[in-house]
């Protein structure tokens, strides 16, 4: 599913969830366990809301033209899988809700060939006015695109791991 933002002039085409370009493994990212290191699954959900937020126009440009930005409040990552050295990877993106001021984000770190999932980022993202680095709303015309996207996004199957939290898994009789 596609979704077509109006961006001012322009109209943008946001995938339905939307999917990053291929990213890479770096080398210096590979731990001595052979594989990913940790922080660097963070690196990758982090660019790939990066690719999504100048797509729906509150990216680098946003801060420069409007003073507005994002920050992450919460996060949520599970590995599931181990990804190595020469893995292309991409990133599924889903704007799960959103209000005046917060995006919740669900992400899916896949294989780019391959499809299978390695790992979920679950996101509580603040907008935030940068004159005074603080929480406020959106504005309108961003209001109006974000909760566009997060209706076409709410259309799609619910990905399994939203909502999940950190316990011990539940003993059984």
């Amino acid at each position: 599913m596609t979704l077509e933002v109006d961006r001012n002039v322009e109209t943008v085409s946001i995938a339905a969830p939307f999917i990053t370009s291929v990213m890479q493994i770096e080398p210096g990212w590979i731990d001595y366990n052979g594989h990913l290191n940790m922080a660097y699954y963070n690196v990758l959900f982090d660019r790939a809301i990066d690719q999504m937020w100048i797509e729906l126009g509150i990216g680098p440009d946003y801060l420069k033209t409007r003073g507005g930005s994002t920050f992450t409040a919460e996060c949520h990552v599970r590995y599931l899988r181990e990804v190595h050295l020469g893995d292309p990877v991409r990133v599924h993106v889903y704007l799960i809700a959103a209000d005046e001021k917060r995006i919740h984000t669900f992400e899916e770190l896949r294989h780019a060939d391959e499809g299978w999932l390695s790992a979920t980022s679950e996101n509580m993202g603040m907008h935030v006015d940068m004159s005074v680095r603080k929480v406020a709303p959106f504005p309108p015309d961003i209001q109006a695109r974000v909760d566009r996207v997060a209706a076409a996004h709410r259309a799609l199957p619910k990905p399994e791991g939203i909502g999940r939290s950190v316990a011990m898994p539940s003993k059984r009789g």
